[in-house]
Formats: structure tokens, C-alpha cells, sequence
């Protein structure tokens, strides 16, 4: 069959590793260390860091252009789903070699064993998930909706509208008639 976009992956490292972190130095070769699944390691524990220190520089933008942090605060749930995947599930069950792999096939199939194993499409917390995802990105579209038809710009266009609210500020930021017009609409 050989490795195409669709079979192609790279696996969880060998269940003879465990939990032992794994890299390329602590192999007799880079062929062992392939052969064991080093890089699945390697790779997992680098996404990690870099999606948490994206969440974090999402933090910092926004702290410095003077915005809410509300889209760092809606992205660590997504990060915390991946720590959940790669990291926290694999420790809970005493080696990465049960973690997902790393492409389309593999995810699938780890999807499919998974449940096969958990039932996890009828436990009540993952019901819940889900309906808070996809009620929160239902929320979050009608609010960014609500919110762009009814603010009172009060900023120049030369500054940003973010600007525009300063935390605590007495003044009215939004118009609440135009508020009620887009729910009337609604």
C-alpha cells in the first residue's frame, strides 16, 4: 500500500519507552530512535509549547493594543484539548505509545479505538463539551455581531476603535437602541 497523504503518519513512540522522555542522544542510532518513534516525542512536545506560547503572545497583543484578552482567554480551550490528546491521556494511560498519531489514518483510527474503549460520544462531560463549544462559538459570532452594529465610535481613524473604551469608564460605549434593532432582526 505504501505511504501516501492519507496513510501517512508518524507514530506514538514504542510502548517499551513508557513514559520516559526520549531523545535522539539516549538512542544506540538515529535508526533505533526512528524505528522506537523518538520523533512522535519530539514533535507533540514542541506543538505543545508552541500553541501555549501562541496563547501567550495572543495575551500579549491584545494587552498592548489595549483590548480585552478574550480571543487568548476562547484559544486555551483548544489548547487545552490538545493538552488533553497529546499529553494528559497518554499519561493517563502509562505511555505515549497510546497518544494520537500524527495524521489523517491515525487520527481517525485513534478516534474509532477510543471510543471503541471509552464510550466517550455517550459520557455526559463530553456531551456537555461539545454542546459548550459549539454553543460558545454560536455566542461568540452574535456577540462580535451585536457588538459591531451597535458601537459608538468615539476614536478618530487614525486610532484603533479598542481605544475607543477605557475599563471602568463612566460614558456609554454601545447604543442600546441599536442593540434591540439587531435583535429584533434576530
Amino acid at each position: 500500500y505504501g505511504n501516501n497523504i492519507i496513510s501517512g503518519a508518524i507514530i506514538p513512540t514504542s510502548a517499551a519507552i513508557g513514559l520516559h522522555f526520549y531523545p535522539i542522544w539516549e538512542a544506540a542510532s538515529v535508526d533505533e530512535w526512528l524505528y522506537n518513534g523518538g520523533p512522535y516525542e519530539l514533535i507533540v512536545l514542541h506543538f505543545l509549547l508552541g500553541v501555549a506560547c501562541y496563547m501567550g503572545r495572543e495575551w500579549e497583543l491584545s494587552f498592548r493594543l489595549g483590548m480585552r484578552p478574550w480571543i487568548a482567554v476562547a484559544y486555551s480551550a483548544p489548547v487545552a484539548a490538545a493538552t488533553a490528546v497529546f499529553l494528559i491521556y497518554p499519561i493517563g494511560q502509562g505511555s505515549f505509545s497510546d497518544g494520537m498519531p500524527l495524521g489523517i489514518s491515525g487520527t481517525f483510527n485513534f478516534m474509532i479505538v477510543f471510543q471503541a474503549e471509552h464510550n466517550i460520544l455517550m459520557h455526559p462531560f463530553h456531551m456537555l463539551g461539545v454542546a459548550g463549544v459549539f454553543g460558545g462559538s454560536l455566542f461568540s459570532a452574535m456577540h462580535g455581531s451585536l457588538v459591531t452594529s451597535s458601537l459608538i465610535r468615539e476614536t478618530t481613524e487614525n486610532e484603533s476603535a479598542n481605544e475607543g473604551y477605557r475599563f471602568g469608564q463612566e460614558e456609554e460605549t454601545y447604543n442600546i437602541v441599536a442593540a434591540h434593532g439587531y435583535f429584533g432582526r434576530l
